[in-house]
């Protein structure tokens, strides 16, 4: 994974969220500020690593990173300004985390809002191209995995400790039968979505 060439020698934060495409949940975002001169040759997107590789990798980057950030946006928030603009809140408030500024923002996808005036780089499939985007994509994964293990002890009838809010056809079905939660996402119109679903398992 290389860097952008005519920003090598800025301070990058590489930034990435989870969980946009789901029914229930926050979107959970991270942003991580990687030493220049080591080699994190294990770090890839996360979507391709295993739940263990994931966890191990989120160690490294928790204990070797210069700095990182972690910013969460809940389902309550997600009704009231939309999942994209979402998705950008979780970023900028992962970035407030940081403890070191930086001067590079590289984004994962092709759209972000501007954060104080930085320079960024929207890069499709980043995750799978930079280290420092590769890095943030673990955080974000493992920090709402274990937020969603977590509100399945509250809500076990969907089994989020597997599904983690996306969509399945097992989630849909839970709606169906036991309605919604004040962790789902209301503006995604599941209920009448689930409902025809539902009706044709």
């Amino acid at each position: 994974m290389g860097l952008l060439t005519h920003y090598s020698e800025l301070i990058e934060a590489g930034c990435d969220e989870a969980g946009r495409g789901c029914l229930a949940g926050p979107v959970v975002a991270a942003a991580v500020i990687l030493k220049k001169d080591a080699d994190y040759s294990e770090l890839n997107d996360s979507k391709q690593l295993t739940e263990k590789k994931r966890m191990q990798l989120r160690e490294l980057v928790m204990n070797d990173a210069l700095a990182y950030g972690i910013g969460i946006v809940s389902a309550e928030e997600i009704d009231k300004i939309n999942i994209l603009n979402a998705s950008f809140l979780a970023m900028h408030r992962a970035l407030d985390e940081l403890k070191l500024q930086p001067e590079l923002l590289l984004i994962d996808g092709n759209r972000f809002n501007p954060y104080r005036n930085l320079k960024h780089v929207c890069v499709v499939g980043g995750d799978a191209k930079y280290q420092s985007i590769a890095a943030a994509s673990i955080l974000a994964k493992t920090t709402r995995d274990m937020m969603m293990e977590q509100f399945d002890l509250q809500y076990p009838v969907y089994n989020w400790k597997k599904n983690k809010g996306y969509p399945t056809q097992e989630h849909k079905r839970a709606i169906a039968l036991h309605g919604t939660t004040p962790l789902h996402r209301m503006s995604f119109n599941m209920t009448i979505q689930t409902k025809i679903d539902f009706e044709t398992i």
